[in-house]
């Protein structure tokens, strides 16, 4: 049971004279009756991520502000094709920071969660399933029982999906979620289909597009992998036995009619040269000005027919022979310049890939076989002029790997420009921010260069188009967009009131809509559009997301959001890099490099990673020579597996990385290493928590230590860890409004590995005696103030640490007081403090630094006394008052402290040093030990070691093979050493007498 006591504080003592009223809450937790385990362990701490909630601070850690301003996000959605990868891992820890540092801010939060129909993506693996399971094509089920299988593979894979956010700690609105193909956003989608048709902004027309001939459908450009091909190649092409060669540049020549001439042109693709309805030169080009001023035709080899040398200033003249041949039905150059001359199209490819009819023996041939007897053909015509290397970019169709194919095709299209120039003044405007400002320049590239934006594809699984096609009178036709079927013939009726009713025949387009289309409405599809949108959850505030999807997505739903409501969908952008290995390297399976968050948060063996590789293999994921290279690369980079290093881990190690990079290098060894982090605040939470237990038990809540009211009482190394505290809360807020979110993780662990734990902690220790009791209590509540307010700052990237550990610091014996004003710790904040202190801490790390470099053991085993001479008084007055707690931390057997520098120097040092220009220090060891007690002991075995490693040194640098063979740089570095431990045994010999 979790009470909480509110009263009210009359101006307290702060830090700097700054009075101000606070409100306090206090926490006690009675009758957990739970221990706190001797170490962290992740397995436990997070063991009900599976079935439990998602972690929480407890309600009065997260109080709502009545002016906070809200804070609206959503989810990229997941693809509903398989399971979370380490990218989906990133964007979670990244936005769940984000709402959990708004919760702490008092602000009122909505993250909404999603997942993605995933159009291609999904159907294609469900097809890969049924032919591999059951030697099934989606062809042989029909479109309506396909979809049924496409169905049930969602409602598997979601559920998956669901389980694996919500172990990361996703702290969503699970309430809100949405599928992008369920009932409200089916209406949505109709709804902004229509809109955009009735508003001239969505339009039919036959284009070209990239098209899979392996899906048979057109596909978008972020599916479209543009792979550079360096000379001849041979590449596995789906549907062929054989692999095709490509990176060859051919040329062809063309004779002029009524002339001798021929025109050489060159190409990578020369089946589609029976598609070639022109040549096309450079007017200024000075080999063909000789044709500028006449009618010149070539003839067409193949096809038996006449084809126009043309003049267009776009032909790149430095090309070739600078004469390129013109194929509008399979180029976007060719298409634009062929619209200029008003040029006829040919098709030669259909879409499945095939030679169409009309093409003599070629008809009916795949296009790559095609190819090979194209060119024999023309070889016996002494048309071919050779064939030669040629680097190129091959575009493949990331989801099918088949070679992308541009055909004109009837397609449904948005007109962008319009959408466009608002979208760029947004920006130019300042009303859209995009984090990081470097990619403002490739938002404005892109849009200035925005061509229409083809939504149609040829698949069975998205939403369908709802456009009907209506015929009358005949062969009439007109396209309706509409929400049903009969709105589209109330629509006709209204535009068409003489056609006969019953020769009227409706029929919606089978063709499904670009996922892109779907999810570029989801900020306000999934807060309500086109019904009531509340103003509390729209706009959002932020968009984050991977920059690889800047254009793709972002662009678009700001160019949606704009037309359709009116407003922008949300006031910033963030991008993330793209996550790689710690070499740099994109994770591929068949590198072998490829992290799963479950290897990182579970651990792995390389036995279980390799059979995974091999799993891979059969499924036919990965070829026998891609899983060679994968088992290489994991036993390269995984000799002993990956550690089990936890979610927190992953998480904070994650964020840990400057996300705003084009690269996000991820190495497991650092989340292992953040692990025993986590492991170095669970021992300091157990020692707090034992402390508090033995003077803090019993104490009422009118007992409870005020720190506000000990503040001008309390002792300097207090008030040094609470400034501290103070300035760590400072960076970690500063982090979060830049979105550093690396500079929090990095202030998180100065403030807790070398501030709180390896300085202050220690320094209680001398305290923590029952003659001390007050100061004890001090102690005790200034450790449960940081350990709250710092784990506070921690819980955004670690909740399920930050919540195990607030849940026993509440269940303390005393109670713990946790400011509602989040500006409460930043008042702690002392310069002239931290700079007092600093100097002391940089003095004895000077100390410690000498004693771990100096060999003799005794210096650091046995009670050395440390001797200091500071020659400003204020330093010396601040020595004297930190006395004890430079012994501490510098494990000195005693501190002497001189006045005077003669004083100081009539000592005989072991070490001595200057880690300041006013400041010396001396150490001395002890000899309290006796000749027969333990440092005699060791004096005399370190001795004796001394002795035997001189001797061998002696030996080998008096032999005269050495002398002669031996470098001069080996001899050098022999010698040093043997004066090295000479001096060492020396000083041993004066240290035992």
């Amino acid at each position: 049971m979790l009470r909480v006591f509110r009263r009210n504080v009359g101006p307290p003592l702060w830090p700097g004279g700054c009075g101000r009223t606070a409100t306090s809450v206090i926490l006690r937790q009675y009758g957990t009756g739970k221990e706190i385990a001797s170490a962290y362990k992740p397995s436990q701490v997070e063991r009900s991520c599976e079935s439990g909630p998602i972690p929480q601070l407890p309600s009065a850690f997260n109080q709502k502000r009545d002016n906070a301003p809200p804070f609206n996000v959503l989810l990229p959605p997941p693809n509903v094709t398989g399971e979370l990868h380490l990218g989906h891992a990133l964007t979670g820890a990244i936005q769940d920071a984000l709402v959990r540092q708004a919760r702490l801010s008092g602000r009122r939060t909505t993250w909404i969660p999603g997942m993605d129909h995933a159009g291609i993506a999904t159907q294609v693996v469900v097809e890969k399933r049924l032919l591999k399971e059951r030697n099934l094509t989606r062809h042989d089920l029909g479109r309506e029982r396909f979809l049924q299988e496409v169905m049930q593979w969602k409602v598997e894979k979601e559920d998956s999906i669901r389980r694996a956010l919500k172990k990361l700690g996703c702290s969503m609105d699970w309430s809100r979620e949405y599928f992008t193909m369920d009932a409200h956003q089916s209406v949505a989608v109709k709804e902004a289909f229509v809109q955009l048709f009735d508003r001239g902004l969505i339009y039919r027309d036959r284009s070209l597009i990239n098209w899979s001939c392996t899906l048979e459908s057109a596909i978008s450009d972020v599916e479209v992998e543009n792979v550079e091909i360096s000379g001849p190649t041979e590449i596995a092409v789906p549907g062929y036995s054989r692999n095709v060669t490509f990176g060859r540049m051919v040329d062809i020549a063309y004779k002029v009619q009524g002339s001798t001439e021929e025109i050489v042109v060159s190409t990578t693709r020369p089946e589609t040269f029976l598609g070639d309805v022109a040549v096309a030169v450079h007017p200024d080009d000075g080999r063909y000005s000789h044709l500028r001023n006449k009618v010149t035709f070539l003839w067409h080899p193949v096809r038996k027919e006449e084809i126009p040398l043309i003049f267009d200033n776009a032909v790149d003249r430095s090309f070739g022979t600078g004469a390129v041949k013109i194929t509008p039905a399979h180029d976007r150059f060719d298409f634009e310049l062929g619209r200029r001359h008003h040029l006829a199209t040919v098709e030669v490819i259909d879409e499945r890939g095939r030679v169409q009819e009309h093409f003599g023996p070629f008809t009916g041939m795949p296009r790559y076989e095609a190819r090979e007897a194209l060119l024999e053909y023309l070889a016996k015509l002494s048309l071919l002029r050779g064939i030669k290397p040629h680097t190129m970019l091959l575009p493949l169709c990331s989801r099918s790997k088949d070679v992308v194919e541009l055909l004109l095709r009837p397609q449904w299209f948005v007109r962008c420009r319009e959408m466009a120039l608002r979208a760029m003044d947004a920006v130019r405007e300042g009303k859209l921010e995009i984090v990081p400002n470097t990619f403002e320049r490739e938002w404005f590239r892109w849009l200035d260069n925005c061509h229409d934006w083809c939504i149609s594809r040829q698949l069975w699984w998205g939403h369908r188009i709802p456009a009907y096609c209506v015929r009358y009178d005949g062969a009439k036709e007109r396209w309706i967009a509409a929400r049903s079927e009969e709105e589209a013939r109330e629509k006709f009726t209204a535009l068409e009131p003489n056609a006969a009713k019953d020769a009227v025949s409706i029929e919606q387009d089978p063709d499904v809509l670009d996922t892109w289309f779907s999810s570029g409405l989801l900020p306000f599809s999934s807060t309500g559009w086109p019904g009531n949108v509340s103003p509390a959850h729209y706009p959002l505030q932020l968009m984050e997301t991977g920059h690889d999807i800047l254009f793709f997505w972002v662009a678009r739903m700001v160019m949606l959001g704009q037309e359709l409501t009116g407003k922008l969908p949300f006031e910033r952008v963030l991008l993330h890099g793209i996550i790689c290995d710690e070499f740099g390297r994109k994770m591929s399976k068949s590198l072998g490099n490829v992290i799963k968050p479950d290897h990182v948060i579970h651990g792995i063996s390389l036995e279980r990673l390799q059979a995974e590789a091999e799993d891979s293999h059969r499924q036919g994921v990965l070829s026998q020579a891609e899983l060679g290279k994968s088992l290489a690369g994991q036993r390269k980079m995984f000799p002993s597996g990956i550690p089990e290093c936890g979610i927190d881990a992953l998480r904070f190690t994650l964020c840990s990385a400057n996300v705003k990079n084009h690269f996000i290098h991820f190495n497991a060894q650092e989340a292992h290493t953040n692990k025993l982090f986590f492991n170095k605040i669970w021992q300091a939470t157990r020692y707090t928590l034992a402390c508090a237990e033995r003077f803090d038990a019993g104490k009422t809540l009118d007992q409870t230590v005020d720190l506000r009211q000990t503040a001008d009482r309390m002792p300097l190394m207090d008030r040094w860890i609470l400034s501290r505290l103070g300035n760590t809360v400072q960076q970690c807020r500063e982090a979060f409004a830049s979105y550093n979110f690396h500079l929090a993780t990095a202030a998180l662990k100065t403030f807790f590995y070398s501030n709180f734990c390896d300085v202050y902690l220690e320094t209680t220790k001398i305290n923590m005696k029952p003659e001390s009791t007050s100061v004890a209590a001090l102690h005790c509540a200034v450790l449960k103030y940081c350990l709250t307010v710092g784990l506070r700052q921690m819980e955004p990237f670690t909740p399920y640490l930050a919540q195990e550990l607030l849940t026993h610091l509440c269940a303390a014996s005393s109670s713990i007081p946790v400011d509602l004003d989040h500006d409460a710790a930043l008042g702690w904040v002392d310069p002239t403090v931290e700079e007092s202190i600093e100097c002391v801490l940089q003095i004895c790390q000077h100390i410690r630094q000498a004693k771990n470099e100096y060999n003799p053991p005794i210096v650091r085993k046995h009670n050395p006394i440390l001797h200091i001479y500071a020659k400003a008084p204020k330093l010396a007055a601040e020595l004297h008052v930190l006395r004890d707690t430079i012994q501490q931390l510098t494990h000195c057997n005693g501190v002497v402290l001189h006045s005077d520098e003669r004083l100081f120097g009539n000592v005989q040092y072991v070490v001595k040093g200057a880690p300041t220009h006013d400041c010396l220090i001396g150490i001395v060891a002890e000899s309290g030990g006796g000749a027969n007690g333990a440092g005699a002991e060791a004096s005399r075995k370190m001795l004796a070691k001394l002795d035997a490693e001189i001797e061998k040194l002696l030996k080998t640098i008096g032999n005269e093979g050495y002398k002669r063979s031996a470098s001069e740089s080996v001899q050098k570095r022999h010698q040093e050493k043997l004066d090295r431990l000479q001096q060492q045994r020396e000083e041993m010999l004066k240290m035992a007498s």
